[in-house]
Protein backbone atom coordinates (compact mmCIF):
# COMPACT_ATOMS: atom_id res chain seq x y z
CA UNK A 1 0.00 0.00 0.00
CA UNK A 2 2.56 2.59 -1.28
CA UNK A 3 0.67 4.86 -2.81
CA UNK A 4 -2.88 5.16 -0.93
CA UNK A 5 -4.28 8.38 -0.28
CA UNK A 6 -4.58 10.10 2.78
CA UNK A 7 -6.99 11.99 4.40
CA UNK A 8 -9.46 11.91 7.64
CA UNK A 9 -12.77 11.47 7.36
CA UNK A 10 -14.67 11.73 10.72
CA UNK A 11 -14.90 8.08 12.81
CA UNK A 12 -16.46 6.24 15.45
CA UNK A 13 -14.54 3.29 16.51
CA UNK A 14 -15.84 0.52 18.81
CA UNK A 15 -15.66 1.77 22.56
CA UNK A 16 -11.92 2.85 21.54
CA UNK A 17 -12.99 6.31 20.92
CA UNK A 18 -13.85 6.35 24.64
CA UNK A 19 -10.34 7.90 25.70
CA UNK A 20 -10.44 10.21 28.41
CA UNK A 21 -13.21 9.22 29.98
CA UNK A 22 -12.16 8.99 33.92
CA UNK A 23 -12.57 5.99 35.71
CA UNK A 24 -11.80 5.51 39.59
CA UNK A 25 -9.32 2.73 40.69
CA UNK A 26 -9.34 1.31 43.97
CA UNK A 27 -6.49 2.27 46.27
CA UNK A 28 -4.52 -0.89 47.67
CA UNK A 29 -2.08 -0.91 50.68
CA UNK A 30 0.91 -0.51 48.50
CA UNK A 31 -0.04 2.75 46.56
CA UNK A 32 -2.07 5.46 46.68
CA UNK A 33 -4.02 4.60 42.85
CA UNK A 34 -4.06 7.40 40.48
CA UNK A 35 -7.35 8.29 38.39
CA UNK A 36 -7.86 6.26 35.17
CA UNK A 37 -10.06 6.47 32.12
CA UNK A 38 -12.08 3.49 30.08
CA UNK A 39 -11.70 2.99 26.58
CA UNK A 40 -7.40 1.36 24.76
CA UNK A 41 9.22 -0.02 22.81
CA UNK A 42 11.57 -1.40 24.04
CA UNK A 43 11.70 -3.94 26.19
CA UNK A 44 12.05 -2.71 29.74
CA UNK A 45 14.50 -4.65 32.32
CA UNK A 46 13.51 -7.96 33.15
CA UNK A 47 10.60 -7.60 30.46
CA UNK A 48 11.08 -8.94 26.86
CA UNK A 49 8.90 -7.62 24.34
CA UNK A 50 6.88 -11.04 23.90
CA UNK A 51 7.06 -11.58 28.05
CA UNK A 52 8.62 -11.43 31.39
CA UNK A 53 10.20 -13.38 34.27
CA UNK A 54 7.56 -16.26 35.55
CA UNK A 55 5.47 -19.08 33.60
CA UNK A 56 2.99 -20.09 31.37
CA UNK A 57 3.68 -20.20 27.67
CA UNK A 58 0.07 -19.61 26.37
CA UNK A 59 0.62 -16.06 27.72
CA UNK A 60 4.17 -15.33 26.07
CA UNK A 61 3.27 -15.97 22.08
CA UNK A 62 3.99 -12.92 20.21
CA UNK A 63 3.18 -11.14 17.60
CA UNK A 64 -0.43 -10.70 19.82
CA UNK A 65 -3.18 -7.94 19.19
CA UNK A 66 -2.41 -4.68 20.97
CA UNK A 67 -0.94 -0.87 20.32
CA UNK A 68 0.22 2.58 21.74
CA UNK A 69 -0.52 5.97 22.21
CA UNK A 70 1.53 8.95 21.05
CA UNK A 71 2.82 11.39 17.93
CA UNK A 72 3.13 10.78 14.25
CA UNK A 73 6.56 11.41 12.90
CA UNK A 74 8.71 10.30 10.05
CA UNK A 75 6.28 9.91 7.08
CA UNK A 76 6.50 7.20 4.60
CA UNK A 77 4.12 6.16 1.93
CA UNK A 78 3.13 3.10 4.08
CA UNK A 79 4.66 3.63 7.30
CA UNK A 80 5.65 6.26 10.30
CA UNK A 81 7.49 6.47 13.55
CA UNK A 82 5.21 6.72 16.99
CA UNK A 83 6.66 8.63 19.31
CA UNK A 84 5.09 7.61 23.15
CA UNK A 85 5.17 10.29 25.74
CA UNK A 86 7.95 8.36 27.66
CA UNK A 87 10.09 8.79 24.06
CA UNK A 88 9.81 5.08 23.35
CA UNK A 89 10.05 5.15 19.38
CA UNK A 90 7.43 2.95 17.42
CA UNK A 91 7.13 1.88 13.81
CA UNK A 92 3.78 1.58 12.33
CA UNK A 93 3.61 -0.18 9.28
CA UNK A 94 -0.18 0.26 7.11
CA UNK A 95 -2.22 -1.77 4.87
CA UNK A 96 -5.26 -1.51 2.42
CA UNK A 97 -7.01 -3.13 5.35
CA UNK A 98 -6.24 -0.18 7.81
CA UNK A 99 -8.86 2.58 9.06
CA UNK A 100 -8.74 5.63 9.87
CA UNK A 101 -11.15 7.35 12.81
CA UNK A 102 -11.67 11.21 13.61
CA UNK A 103 -14.86 11.40 15.50
CA UNK A 104 -18.07 9.49 14.13
CA UNK A 105 -17.18 7.98 11.12
CA UNK A 106 -14.15 6.12 9.47
CA UNK A 107 -12.25 5.81 6.14
CA UNK A 108 -9.49 3.47 4.03
CA UNK A 109 -7.19 6.55 3.69
CA UNK A 110 -5.76 9.83 5.90
CA UNK A 111 -3.39 12.59 5.60
CA UNK A 112 -1.23 11.87 8.88
CA UNK A 113 0.19 14.80 10.00
CA UNK A 114 3.54 15.07 11.96
CA UNK A 115 3.23 16.08 15.42
CA UNK A 116 -0.17 14.90 15.24
CA UNK A 117 -1.51 12.70 18.49
CA UNK A 118 -2.95 9.31 17.77
CA UNK A 119 -4.01 6.06 19.10
CA UNK A 120 -2.83 2.57 17.08
CA UNK A 121 -4.51 -0.51 17.48
CA UNK A 122 -3.46 -3.57 15.80
CA UNK A 123 -0.90 -6.44 15.85
CA UNK A 124 2.56 -5.68 17.34
CA UNK A 125 5.87 -7.51 17.35
CA UNK A 126 8.21 -6.07 19.59
CA UNK A 127 8.33 -2.36 18.67
CA UNK A 128 6.96 -2.96 15.14
CA UNK A 129 2.75 -2.32 15.18
CA UNK A 130 1.24 -2.89 12.01
CA UNK A 131 -1.78 -0.93 12.17
CA UNK A 132 -5.77 -1.84 12.21
CA UNK A 133 -7.42 1.44 13.12
CA UNK A 134 -5.40 4.58 13.23
CA UNK A 135 -7.63 6.98 15.98
CA UNK A 136 -6.51 11.06 15.90
CA UNK A 137 -6.82 12.11 19.22
CA UNK A 138 -7.33 14.88 21.72
CA UNK A 139 -4.69 17.50 22.16
CA UNK A 140 -5.99 18.56 25.55
CA UNK A 141 -5.06 15.54 26.93
CA UNK A 142 -6.95 13.78 29.97
CA UNK A 143 -7.34 12.52 33.77
CA UNK A 144 -4.11 9.52 32.17
CA UNK A 145 -1.26 8.99 34.55
CA UNK A 146 2.11 9.10 32.92
CA UNK A 147 3.72 6.11 32.96
CA UNK A 148 7.69 5.68 34.41
CA UNK A 149 9.97 5.69 31.60
CA UNK A 150 12.34 3.01 31.12
CA UNK A 151 16.32 3.95 31.54
CA UNK A 152 19.02 1.64 31.12
CA UNK A 153 20.20 0.00 34.18
CA UNK A 154 17.12 1.75 36.34
CA UNK A 155 15.78 -0.72 38.48
CA UNK A 156 12.08 -1.57 38.15
CA UNK A 157 9.32 0.72 40.04
CA UNK A 158 8.14 -1.91 42.26
CA UNK A 159 5.11 -1.06 43.31
CA UNK A 160 1.26 -1.66 42.90
CA UNK A 161 -2.22 0.35 42.71
CA UNK A 162 -5.87 -0.55 42.85
CA UNK A 163 -7.21 -4.26 42.83
CA UNK A 164 -4.52 -7.08 41.39
CA UNK A 165 -6.36 -9.98 40.86
CA UNK A 166 -5.93 -13.00 43.75
CA UNK A 167 -3.91 -15.88 42.33
CA UNK A 168 -2.71 -13.87 39.46
CA UNK A 169 0.66 -15.14 38.40
CA UNK A 170 2.39 -13.32 35.44
CA UNK A 171 2.24 -15.36 32.39
CA UNK A 172 -1.31 -17.18 33.07
CA UNK A 173 -4.29 -16.86 31.24
CA UNK A 174 -5.17 -16.90 27.35
CA UNK A 175 -4.33 -14.40 24.89
CA UNK A 176 -7.19 -12.47 23.50
CA UNK A 177 -7.70 -10.83 19.88
CA UNK A 178 -10.44 -8.68 18.21
CA UNK A 179 -12.82 -6.45 20.01
CA UNK A 180 -11.82 -7.15 23.28
CA UNK A 181 -8.23 -6.68 22.86
CA UNK A 182 -8.68 -3.38 21.24
CA UNK A 183 -11.31 -2.54 23.94
CA UNK A 184 -9.22 -3.41 26.84
CA UNK A 185 -5.57 -2.24 25.12
CA UNK A 186 -7.48 1.69 24.80
CA UNK A 187 -9.00 0.98 28.51
CA UNK A 188 -5.13 0.61 29.72
CA UNK A 189 -3.81 2.68 27.57
CA UNK A 190 -5.67 5.81 28.48
CA UNK A 191 -5.09 5.08 32.14
CA UNK A 192 -1.39 4.99 32.16
CA UNK A 193 0.45 6.65 28.92
CA UNK A 194 3.62 5.66 27.47
CA UNK A 195 4.20 2.07 26.71
CA UNK A 196 2.97 -0.40 24.23
CA UNK A 197 0.27 -2.56 24.58
CA UNK A 198 1.76 -5.67 22.87
CA UNK A 199 -0.80 -8.48 24.44
CA UNK A 200 -4.00 -8.86 26.19
CA UNK A 201 -4.17 -11.95 27.96
CA UNK A 202 -7.59 -13.13 29.89
CA UNK A 203 -7.63 -14.31 33.25
CA UNK A 204 -9.16 -17.10 34.77
CA UNK A 205 -11.49 -14.30 36.81
CA UNK A 206 -12.64 -13.36 33.66
CA UNK A 207 -10.80 -10.10 33.84
CA UNK A 208 -7.89 -9.17 31.85
CA UNK A 209 -4.34 -8.28 32.07
CA UNK A 210 -3.03 -5.80 29.39
CA UNK A 211 0.80 -6.11 29.30
CA UNK A 212 2.82 -2.65 28.96
CA UNK A 213 6.36 -2.55 27.31
CA UNK A 214 8.90 0.09 27.01
CA UNK A 215 8.44 1.56 30.55
CA UNK A 216 9.83 1.25 33.80
CA UNK A 217 6.51 1.14 35.17
CA UNK A 218 3.24 -0.23 35.04
CA UNK A 219 4.34 -3.93 33.28
CA UNK A 220 0.74 -4.92 33.61
CA UNK A 221 -2.23 -3.35 33.60
CA UNK A 222 -5.46 -5.17 34.71
CA UNK A 223 -8.81 -4.25 32.82
CA UNK A 224 -12.36 -5.76 34.43
CA UNK A 225 -15.29 -7.06 32.27
CA UNK A 226 -16.64 -3.86 32.07
CA UNK A 227 -13.03 -2.93 30.28
CA UNK A 228 -12.37 -0.32 33.09
CA UNK A 229 -8.93 -0.09 34.68
CA UNK A 230 -8.81 -1.44 38.29
CA UNK A 231 -5.22 -1.77 39.10
CA UNK A 232 -1.50 -1.76 38.13
CA UNK A 233 1.72 -3.06 38.64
Amino acid sequence: MLSHPRRWIAAGVVACAAIGIPVGIATSSAATSPSATAGRSAPASGDAGSGGPGGGSNARSGPAEGGSAGTVGGLSASAFMLTTSTGQQVTVTETSATTYQNGTSSTSASPLTAGEPVLVLGTVNGTTLTAAQVIEQSTSGGSAAPAVPFQQGAPSTAKQVGQIPANYTEGSGTIVSGTTAEKATEAALAAYTGGVVDRVVQLSNGEYEVHNIGVNWPHHIFVDQDFEVVGAE
